[in-house]
């Protein structure tokens, strides 16, 4: 099987398509009424598409086996079995060693390798357990584990930055605590995690709200600084309703899923 640059298009009611080359834009292809662009990603037609779910499942199919991308795709439900009520919230490519970090909204999280969220069932795997009330957040691609810090931003106006090497890589699991939110507070969507970014060491980071941006250079950054775990500091005034952040290059956009239909997944081992 020849290997080929593909990009690969979820839209927001989880139908995929795969287009050939990395020079695509897709928010100029064609979507069904009522549907409209999610998330893509650019990788190889022999790597392994993995695809999250609101109630933190993962499951994969080779990229070369994705319908065309000169069609409106097909619904991953034809592919896979998730659970009533689930919709599918992110995609990912890459190789098998690239890590990621996965976290929910109740400021729990872990490194993963892409390889690890692999999933040949239909129904996919819980990768990610998810606490009571908590939601699934975007995954955040890795690029050097050891220079990078996260950064996080609670609804209550709080920004906490560590260096990521403090949060431990598993498997599978509800991971480790990122930010000091009393899970009570979570649980009752009082305090939660609105977003997250991944940043070398060093870099301003950026934050908007609404219509305002904050730009946070490195000598501010620091003020934030601290350790996995803790609450972190507030933002000044006018700043404290985060919408996104990123470095300015890349500023990911928030995901907020609906709250699962379902019983959560029982609590898997791992983390603290």
């Amino acid at each position: 099987m020849p290997s080929e640059p593909v990009t690969v298009v979820l839209s927001e009611k989880g139908w995929v398509r795969a287009a050939k080359g990395h020079d695509i834009d897709p928010s100029t292809l064609s979507y069904k009424a009522g549907d409209g662009f999610m998330a893509a990603v650019r990788g190889r037609s022999t790597q392994l598409a993995v695809f999250l779910d609101t109630t933190g499942r993962t499951y994969s199919l080779l990229a070369h086996t994705l319908p065309s991308a000169r069609g409106q795709g097909e619904p991953l439900t034809g592919r896979f079995s998730p659970p009533v009520g689930a919709s599918f919230v992110a995609v990912l490519l890459g190789d098998a060693d690239d890590l990621y970090v996965l976290a929910s909204d109740a400021g729990y999280g872990f490194v993963v390798s892409l390889g690890d969220l692999y999933a040949r069932p239909r129904a996919g795997k819980v990768v990610v357990t998810l606490p009571e009330g908590a939601h699934v957040l975007p995954p955040l691609a890795v690029k050097d584990a050891e220079t990078t810090v996260l950064a996080l931003a609670s609804s209550t106006g709080r920004l906490l930055v560590f260096p990521l090497s403090q949060l431990p890589r598993l498997a599978k699991g509800k991971g480790y605590k990122l930010i000091g939110i009393p899970a009570e507070h979570a649980a009752a969507r009082q305090d939660y995690v609105v977003t997250l970014a991944c940043l070398p060491a060093g870099q301003p980071l950026v934050l908007a709200c609404g219509q305002r941006h904050l730009t946070l250079k490195p000598a501010d950054v620091v003020h934030y600084t601290g350790l996995r775990g803790q609450r972190g500091h507030k933002l000044p005034r006018g700043f404290q309703r985060v919408d996104r952040m990123g470095t300015g290059e890349s500023e990911p956009a928030s995901y907020k899923p609906p709250a699962p239909s379902l019983p959560l997944p029982p609590l898997l081992v791992g983390g603290d």
